[in-house]
């Protein structure tokens, strides 16, 4: 390449620049877009909540700008989801000049699926997941305690949700990219099965409301995705030639086991 082709960094920074402010325009227009439809979008967000309510019951309101700040959130997380495809095309067109063709292959389909993830574990929380935790949590209502849920607690709770399964649903992509580039093995994936399992219930409790019942069912399908990891691990990983996942579980052993005996020598060499 010649030197004068070489595009300085300040050129990188405008380029940057320029697809963060398309980025934006995309989500001021869809989010104007889609506060035509507020009370249209609230009222599918919520359905999931006003199909168990007890007969007479309501998401309120409590403070006088509440429910118009809440439409305003709502419209800015439509809109974000309308500008998605205008934001990944962005930042593959930002990216994708400084990656090798391998690094290409693996980016482009990892986008396409990881959006395909996301919605579906955002899909799996709103179909499945929010009428089996609405009724429970109103289960414990009584003649004297009624539930009031209002509009901001709700987008809150919903939103927070929805994120930590879209997350959640992303790990196998996660895992494959790294089987992909050497960093992992399903040998490695299934020793450390364990720690995996103690890892979901941890990261269900941050993301979830502080309650058993959602870090549950949240923990309960990533255990399920890390055992498709393994899968995508050993469908698409890398493995040096002529071995395979059982000469991988030997080699952990030996490792283990030499790592034991050098323990014990150096045990009684101090005795």
């Amino acid at each position: 390449m010649q030197e004068e082709d070489k595009l300085p960094f300040t050129d990188h920074l405008e380029e940057l620049r320029t697809r963060l402010i398309r980025c934006f325009i995309a989500i001021v227009i869809g989010s104007a877009a889609a506060y035509g439809f507020k009370e249209v979008i609230f009222t599918l967000l919520t359905q999931p909540l006003l199909d168990v309510l007890p007969e007479g019951g309501a998401i309120i309101f409590t403070g006088l700008p509440e429910a118009f700040f809440t439409y305003l959130k709502v419209s800015l997380l439509a809109g974000l989801l309308l500008a998605s495809p205008v934001i990944i095309f962005e930042i593959w067109m930002f990216i994708a000049p400084g990656l090798y063709k391998r690094e290409k292959w693996i980016m482009a389909p990892a986008i396409l699926l990881s959006v395909l993830f996301f919605t579906g574990g955002a899909l799996f929380g709103y179909f499945l997941v929010f009428p089996f935790g609405f009724k429970f949590f109103l289960g414990f209502a009584t003649e004297s305690l009624r539930a009031l849920p209002t509009m901001r607690e709700y987008l809150s709770f919903a939103s927070k949700l929805l994120m930590a399964f879209g997350l959640a649903f992303e790990l196998p992509i996660f895992i494959t990219i790294l089987a992909i580039m050497g960093l992992v093995t399903p040998a490695f994936l299934r020793k450390h099965r364990k720690y995996a399992v103690v890892f979901f219930f941890i990261f269900g409790a941050i993301l979830t409301p502080p309650d058993v019942v959602t870090q549950i069912l949240l923990a309960t399908p990533m255990i399920l995705l890390y055992e498709l990891s393994i899968f995508g691990a050993m469908a698409f990983g890398r493995r040096p030639l002529g071995t395979t996942d059982d000469e991988d579980e030997e080699k952990d052993e030996e490792k283990d086991s030499k790592t034991d005996v050098k323990d014990d020598e150096v045990t009684t060499k101090k005795e």
